[in-house]
């Protein structure tokens, strides 16, 4: 363990959350792949080291101090990229059954070769747009946790993910500065979606010390027949 993969421990060790050795590994792996595949495709424009760890694992991971993890059984990603939150939460929690989520397929193959490298299990990642697998019934209303972090402005979101939440699950946005205006634009498509805003939780993350926060809403019923509108039109006219 070097001085990056021991600070990364330290600071879940604070909140609570314990990594093994194994799963360093594991997180290395990860790591390693993202810049190797960088270089071919888009994934990410972060790739020093540190900062990956910091900005994409922790970061990922931190919804974990919000949401217990091991209520959780089911959870799907949505508009996942290169995984993020849904392959380091995997990772700390080997319990979940994990859900991935794309429309783009080279991003998919991406994390197929992460999963069969890291060796985890319970993961499938589905390429496709999120209104046309929310209309499935093995995923419509199936999952305890949807996440889905910096994808989309929080009344779009709504609209991709909770169709896929539980009644009585949660659908937690991963965002960056202050979401407060787009909580309020948000207030139609919670109510059209059976969604209630439960909180909204804000850290600081560590190093760079830029805010970050979590929206915490609650699945209150099935989703409507009618939604999510066909692909495209969420984005086009929000709720």
């Amino acid at each position: 363990m070097d001085h990056i993969q021991e600070a990364f421990t330290q600071r879940l060790h604070e909140k609570g959350i314990e990594v093994s050795s194994s799963q360093l590994e594991q997180f290395e792996t990860y790591y390693q792949e993202l810049v190797s595949w960088n270089e071919k495709m888009n994934l990410t424009g972060i790739t020093d080291r540190e900062q990956v760890y910091t900005k994409h694992f922790y970061d990922s991971i931190s919804l974990a101090f919000y949401v217990d993890m091991n209520q959780v059984k089911t959870m799907a990603d949505i508009g996942s990229g290169a995984g993020f939150p849904g392959i380091p939460l995997k990772i700390c929690f080997p319990h979940l059954h994990l859900t991935i989520i794309d429309s783009l397929n080279k991003r998919i193959n991406f994390l197929q070769h992460v999963v069969q490298e890291t060796g985890l299990e319970y993961v499938q990642s589905l390429h496709g747009r999120a209104e046309d697998w929310a209309r499935k019934p093995e995923h419509r209303d199936h999952y305890d946790l949807v996440t889905a972090r910096a994808v989309a402005k929080l009344s779009v979101l709504n609209e991709f993910c909770l169709p896929y939440v539980k009644v009585g699950g949660v659908f937690a946005a991963m965002k960056g500065s202050s979401p407060d205006e787009e909580v309020k634009e948000a207030s139609r498509s919670l109510k059209e979606l059976k969604g209630k805003l439960n909180r909204v939780e804000q850290f600081t993350l560590p190093v760079e010390e830029s805010e970050r926060h979590i929206i915490v809403i609650d699945k209150t019923g099935a989703t409507p027949g009618k939604y999510p509108r066909k692909a495209g039109t969420a984005i086009k006219t929000p709720l």
